[in-house]
């Protein structure tokens, strides 16, 4: 059985569509959802899904606390679903072309500390870009510049808004996010 844990920091609208894709699964399961915010709605759905949760805060991240606790789920891949803080480097460290994460933009362009969510919306609504999109990675030392697993782009031309072109790519998000996550875990990364 290949083994899932999340890490995210808000709604958990990922996480519940990944959740809900693997429900059924005789081969992936979930083991848990870390977050560093203890009012993250990702933890009711832990909750109602009866998945284990561990609520963080910075010096349990620096000081191995989380570290201690992935090792002891033995996790075959980690996801980072709306996470918003950086992993330490022992984490990453440990676990090498195992942890992924999930961009709402085309990298390499408008990724790095603090582009997320709306964010990055605005800006590629500022910039007047015609598509943007996903981009599916690994996680390294740095924001948003681990080698690339997947994009997806979408045209973006008729949207008027931040919240439209966040539409638009949260539907890219909910149909490949899951699949490429099935595809790593069958490929044995």
């Amino acid at each position: 059985m290949k083994r899932i844990l999340f890490f995210a920091s808000g709604n958990g609208s990922n996480v519940d569509n990944i959740v809900n894709y693997f429900k059924n699964s005789d081969s992936i399961s979930i083991v848990g959802i870390f977050s560093n915010n203890p009012n993250a709605k990702v933890l009711e759905k832990a909750k109602s899904y009866d998945i284990f949760s561990f609520v963080f805060n910075k010096e349990e991240l620096a000081k191995d606390v989380v570290l201690n606790k992935v090792n002891a789920l033995c996790p075959d891949l980690i996801v980072l679903a709306g996470f918003l803080w950086k992993l330490p480097e022992t984490i990453v460290a440990k676990y090498p072309n195992k942890i992924i994460n999930i961009h709402p933009a085309l990298l390499p362009k408008y990724g790095g500390k603090g582009m997320y969510g709306s964010k990055v919306h605005q800006a590629v609504l500022e910039n007047k870009e015609t598509a943007s999109g996903i981009t599916i990675h690994y996680v390294n030392k740095n924001y948003d510049e681990g080698e690339f697993i997947f994009q997806k782009s979408v045209n973006i031309e008729d949207c008027q808004t931040a919240e439209e072109i966040a539409n638009k790519v949260q539907t890219l998000e909910h149909e490949y996010f899951p699949q490429i996550i099935e595809r790593l875990l069958t490929s044995n990364i």
